[in-house]
């Protein structure tokens, strides 16, 4: 379980296919703080398990399939990308419950500056918008964003300067790919209501 509140932004040192499964190595500093081989950690939002790490980085061996349905399959040595680890008891719970199971890739429609802050719209997979809701939650590249706006199955929030700087933000463009993770809870209403016949 995460937050969504990113603690760093690592840079991918290695992501190629192994033996048995594609390797990524990303070097970190704050996220190799108490780490564990077998710990969790989000990378752009995708819930990586550690296989192994050092004073520089950390690795991950990552399914086809986490490849293939994530924005993870594009990421090329030198990028960036979004570091949480796991939530502690004890912690602070900022953001919302992320659970680093990514629902989609989002496709960036508008990104851009208005007045003093950064404005991002997002075309969500079809049929998403139904997870949308004004000022509700959602995870975007595993960051922990409220939804301003909505349209059908697009959506757009505000980013303060802190965010963009804090994150892979900045390096996002028009047409790139975003992981996205709805929110759980609306997740979980739709489930039960269909269930209930609601």
């Amino acid at each position: 379980m995460f937050t969504g509140i990113i603690e760093e932004t690592g840079r991918v040192a290695r992501f190629e296919r192994g033996g048995d499964a594609w390797k990524l190595r990303v070097a970190a500093r704050v996220a190799l703080s108490d780490i564990a081989v077998g710990d969790s950690i989000a990378v752009n939002g995708c819930c990586l398990t550690v296989v192994a790490f050092d004073a520089t980085g950390i690795e991950f061996d990552l399914l086809e399939e986490t490849r293939r349905l994530t924005s993870i399959q594009s990421v090329e040595v030198g990028a960036p990308v979004n570091l949480e680890r796991s939530l502690r008891f004890g912690g602070k719970m900022g953001g919302h419950f992320v659970t680093g199971h990514v629902d989609g890739l989002g496709v960036v429609e508008v990104f851009e500056t208005r007045g003093a802050d950064r404005y991002l719209k997002v075309k969500g997979p079809a049929g998403q918008g139904r997870y949308l809701i004004h000022k509700g939650s959602i995870a975007i590249d595993g960051i922990s964003l409220t939804v301003a706006e909505v349209e059908g199955d697009a959506f757009a929030v505000w980013l303060i300067p802190h965010t963009v700087s804090a994150t892979n933000l900045s390096h996002k463009r028009v047409g790139d790919p975003v992981n996205l993770e709805f929110d759980l809870l609306g997740k979980y209403v739709e489930k039960l209501t269909l269930g209930r016949g609601v």
